[in-house]
């Protein structure tokens, strides 16, 4: 992943070959568990089918309530943290290209992390380490905090951000979310709204131009 990016930096090379990177995320499992003889649909690699509607309905429902639960006291430290360490004010600034955000982060960030991370890292790790915790109605184990560990690692490997240790705190909840439901659409739609509400918060806060 870091070549890639180095890569289109260095070279000068056109933005669209960013689009290896989630390909990479999506495919080099497949790949992997192909050459190893193991077979792909054993693991939650892929989303369901939009025909699949109770599977979709309790991924939209796990990640709803997971939302609601957390939305309040994470406006008020966010609020916190910005105004009280760093010294920004509220300014109410919206992106300027707010649909450009949401896809990017649904389909460009959040779905081929969490098919790479929770699909089958989470996935293959659980058959090394099996599960042996019950939280909240899922089955984890020592594989869930591995793989936190290693997607937050993952963010610092590609650049570097001082505050990117604080990655595995969220991505417990990708890891519990992949063990409750069974799939990584939870996951994703779960990663996809974070990943956009600090971005949308960001620009509010004029952390970052619209």
């Amino acid at each position: 992943m870091r070549l890639v990016v180095d890569g289109q930096r260095l070279l000068g090379l056109h933005e669209v070959v960013l689009v290896a990177v989630p390909l990479l995320f999506v495919y080099a499992p497949v790949l992997a568990l192909r050459w190893q003889r193991v077979d792909p649909d054993q693991y939650p690699l892929l989303l369901p089918a939009f025909s699949d509607r109770a599977v979709w309905l309790d991924a939209a429902r796990v990640a709803g309530l997971t939302i609601a639960l957390i939305l309040v006291p994470w406006l008020i430290g966010y609020h916190l943290y910005q105004t009280e360490l760093f010294g920004f004010r509220f300014k109410g600034t919206l992106p300027s290209r707010p649909w450009e955000l949401v896809g990017y982060h649904l389909f460009f960030v959040a779905i081929p992390e969490e098919m790479f991370y929770r699909g089958y890292m989470q996935s293959r790790l659980d058959d090394v380490w099996s599960p042996r915790w019950r939280w909240f109605g899922a089955s984890v184990g020592p594989a869930l905090l591995v793989t936190c560990v290693l997607f937050a690692a993952g963010h610092s490997i590609v650049t570097f951000q001082w505050w990117h240790f604080a990655i595995f705190f969220p991505s417990l909840l990708f890891g519990w979310m992949r063990a409750r439901t069974g799939n990584v659409v939870a996951g994703a739609l779960f990663h996809a709204w974070a990943n956009i509400t600090v971005s949308l918060l960001d620009t509010a806060y004029g952390v970052i131009p619209p």
